[in-house]
């Protein structure tokens, strides 16, 4: 790899974004970070399926990361199934039976319990794939043209 290239350090909730991502492209899910479906609400990860589902993933990066998430119940009326996802020395006890759970590293991950579907209205939908969408191009518009192109969408 040459010398100039500067990678961005990445924080642990971030690594575990990262290892989702990857797990869920091998599903055929592709999926941005940081999307906002609703004002005061940003998710770690939203994932879209080749069906269209919309998936939700939580990235904790320990006990005191989860204890102060008092959002997470916000999230699931925007997408179809929602999940955690925690290294492998999360206390996962902790985290409510009735959600999805997916064990990642800053590498890969696995999806140790599928959270229970809750399909979206299709109205729901159309606006979450058109807030994905526009995420997603706003981020790689401004990877092409850094600087130009301010990445906060509302």
């Amino acid at each position: 790899m040459p010398d100039d290239i500067i990678r961005p350090v990445l924080m642990p909730g971030q690594l575990l974004a990262r290892g989702v991502g990857r797990h869920l492209r091998g599903h055929d899910f592709v999926s941005v970070e940081e999307l906002i479906p609703a004002p005061g609400l940003r998710v770690d990860v939203m994932a879209l399926g080749p069906k269209g589902e919309i998936w939700v993933v939580e990235c904790k990066s320990s006990r005191a990361d989860f204890q102060s998430d008092h959002k997470w119940h916000g999230y699931l009326e925007w997408c179809d199934r929602f999940f955690w996802a925690v290294d492998n020395d999360f206390p996962t006890d902790l985290l409510p039976d009735d959600t999805g759970l997916i064990i990642a590293d800053g590498y890969d991950a696995e999806i140790i319990r599928m959270g229970p579907e809750e399909k979206l209205p299709p109205a729901r939908r159309k606006v979450m794939v058109q807030k994905f969408a526009r995420h997603a191009a706003v981020r790689a518009q401004a990877a092409r043209d850094p600087g130009h192109c301010p990445e906060q969408i509302y």
